[in-house]
């Protein structure tokens, strides 16, 4: 077997994996490292290369680039298409003096040339060297990584506060824009969206009504018909949401569902009479999540409504109010959910 292993747990030392098809040359790379206490594997082709990568993760990577079977380019080929290894360092063992080779190599994603036969000293300042800057690569995209998982977790939690000041205006329609969300993400789960795309919609969903921070609680919590004028106020929170969210640009689509979730299919909705595929997907996914739940929570003015009367409502707005594929996805969800669970908690009042 040409793969050889010092006893050292690798836990321990760096790992440096040499391939190249002459044991004199991986024999020679292995006395030379193992003075500065690297862990040193060699492989005697290419494809062990790739077999002993499939449960290693050496640190660094010295390939030579003409072998017999597949040459280095193939292997380093192949390494970068892999996750699992895209991210080691490679670099290039050869004798050949032609700068197209290193060119080339460069090019696909070598880090380092080194030319055989080895100079002890200039082996280890190049393996010295590359091993740092990968491991101070490493350590700052972990910090990178680490600050932006708290921009996230802080982004959340103050829509989570913005959603809740909305909903707070009035006390029958507390968790209203979590709801919403949290029935879009499914939604769009199901339509077969990206992940990106699940969380950005989810952001959507919880500031849809932020624009009815400028609605006057008074009209909010009326319990009786509104006036053709309290209603023109009403509407007009998508766009006092779009121009709040619009600035965002960090996070472009917020003002998506803010404006356009009360347009129908059929052209007959506001602010804009959009219809059909003119409305944005995001906005026709909150449009059937927010009638969805303003049936299944209790208001100053109606009751949880019986889950059939809801589906049956849902079912009947589907191609006029609600884009069709959505809407039968949605009464699939409801459908599904035989205890009634998706709707307002009735025993916190």
């Amino acid at each position: 077997m040409a793969l050889n292993e010092n006893e050292v747990p690798m836990s321990k030392k760096i790992e440096i994996l040499v391939v190249d098809d002459s044991t004199m040359m991986t024999s020679l790379a292995r006395r030379i490292l193992e003075t500065k206490n690297y862990l040193v594997t060699t492989a005697s082709s290419g494809e062990e290369c790739l077999e002993y990568v499939k449960n290693h993760s050496p640190n660094l990577i010295l390939l030579d680039v003409f072998m017999k079977g597949m040459d280095g380019f193939e292997v380093l080929h192949e390494l970068k298409a892999r996750t699992q290894t895209s991210s080691i360092p490679v670099i290039f063992l050869t004798g050949d003096e032609h700068n197209e080779t290193e060119i080339r190599g460069l090019h696909e994603g070598a880090v380092d040339f080194i030319s055989k036969p080895f100079i002890p000293g200039i082996l280890i300042q190049r393996v010295q060297n590359t091993i740092e800057l990968s491991l101070l690569q490493k350590n700052l995209q972990r910090e990178v990584d680490k600050q932006a998982g708290k921009l996230k977790r802080l982004t959340q939690q103050i829509m989570l506060a913005l959603s809740s000041t909305v909903d707070a205006k009035d006390h029958y329609t507390r968790g209203h824009s979590f709801r919403v969300a949290k029935y879009s993400k499914e939604i769009a789960r199901r339509l077969g969206r990206s992940e990106q795309f699940l969380e950005d919609i989810y952001a959507m969903g919880l500031l849809h009504d932020i624009g009815k921070i400028g609605v006057a609680g008074s009209i909010i919590r009326k319990d009786s018909r509104l006036t053709d004028e309290e209603y023109a106020d009403i509407k007009e929170h998508t766009i006092t949401g779009y121009n709040i969210l619009k600035n965002i640009t960090e996070l472009p689509g917020l003002a998506i569902g803010a404006r356009w979730h009360h347009e129908h299919y059929d052209g007959t909705g506001y602010p804009d009479g959009l219809k059909g595929q003119q409305i944005p997907e995001e906005a026709r996914i909150i449009a059937v999540a927010d009638a969805y739940d303003a049936m299944t929570s209790k208001r100053t003015y109606t009751t949880v409504r019986p889950q059939a009367e809801v589906r049956a409502e849902i079912e009947r707005c589907k191609g006029t109010h609600f884009d069709p594929e959505i809407t039968e996805i949605f009464l699939k969800m409801i459908d599904e959910d035989t205890e009634y669970t998706m709707r307002e908690d009735e025993s916190n009042f």
